[in-house]
């Protein structure tokens, strides 16, 4: 492990296997009566978040907590940011009280690699623009190693925008690299440019793309980051691309259903889906507190003896 967490690229299959089989050992504490361990005690962790968040930031804060980690929630409307402070200010501001780790939340692609070049403290990316979020590629990742053993050689169809999708892109990195054949399946309008190169197969039918499928995973249409001119309306797309009981006859008999939240139901995924037997959603839930567990102390580990960033 290195210095920070921003992009999944920067992980050998190795890197991830640790985080993954630490994370395995975290959950097997989360399990006990008495969840929280000394392991951080001392260590100082700060959430700075630009964007909303529930489940990322709720659970890195958990995370933080279960590990004795001493917590600041950084709330930027009541900031020095509203008043023209710097990014690289605030960041140094944080800095001097003798902060361990910052996890960021930006809406700009980059942000997070930029504060890595300057900050002493670890940085954890928690997700940058439409660029990546790689603790959702790894909590992802244990889910479905967890019910289906191993990524290598499954078909793991990934359904909705992919454009604006930060969970998307990480988790093409992440399973492409642990030898998934990866499907992407979204409107000619929500499939970036040169999407095609990164080992992927392209659909824009999804009873195609989901034919013989060991897992799905649907994404959220994300509105706020769409200018106009991406979709028709939400009723059309949840006709042609939306996840229903009868559109997962194609899938094979044991699919998993996936979904990073938040959900918008009758829209990308129907309730009789992500309520059934088949959903693991509220899995990746539980697997997002013991991944960060495992990240923060991995990373912790690392600053020992590493001085860098990658």
């Amino acid at each position: 492990m290195y210095k920070d967490l921003i992009s999944i690229k920067d992980l050998s299959t190795q890197d991830i296997d640790l985080i993954i089989s630490t994370a395995i050992s975290f959950k097997e504490v989360l399990q006990r009566d008495i969840k929280k361990v000394p392991t951080l005690r001392g260590k100082t962790a700060i959430n700075l978040f630009f964007e909303p968040s529930t489940r990322t930031k709720t659970s890195f804060e958990l995370a933080q907590k279960r590990l004795s980690t001493d917590v600041i929630n950084f709330t930027v409307p009541t900031s020095s940011v509203v008043k023209g402070e710097s990014l690289f200010d605030t960041i140094k501001t944080i800095e001097a009280y003798g902060v361990d780790f910052i996890i960021i939340r930006h809406q700009s692609s980059g942000v997070p690699y930029l504060v890595s070049r300057f900050a002493n403290a670890s940085i954890i990316n928690a997700g940058d623009g439409i660029n990546e979020h790689p603790t959702q590629a790894l909590l992802d990742t244990f889910t479905i190693i967890e019910r289906k053993g191993a990524v290598a050689g499954l078909n793991i169809a990934i359904v909705g925008d992919i454009f604006h999708s930060r969970v998307a892109r990480s988790n093409i990195y992440c399973l492409t690299k642990l030898g998934a054949n990866v499907r992407l399946i979204a409107p000619n309008t929500l499939l970036p440019k040169g999407i095609e190169n990164e080992n992927v197969h392209i659909y824009t039918n999804l009873d195609k793309g989901i034919k013989d499928a060991d897992v799905i995973m649907t994404l959220r249409i994300q509105k706020e980051r769409q200018s106009g001119g991406f979709l028709s309306t939400t009723e059309e797309y949840f006709r042609f691309w939306g996840l229903t009981r009868k559109k997962m006859a194609s899938a094979k008999p044991d699919v998993i259903v996936m979904h990073p939240g938040p959900m918008n139901r009758g829209v990308e995924i129907a309730s009789e889906v992500c309520d059934s037997l088949h959903s693991v959603i509220y899995d990746q839930v539980v697997n997002g507190l013991a991944v960060r567990m495992a990240v923060l102390y991995l990373l912790s580990s690392a600053k020992l003896n590493y001085t860098g960033s990658l």
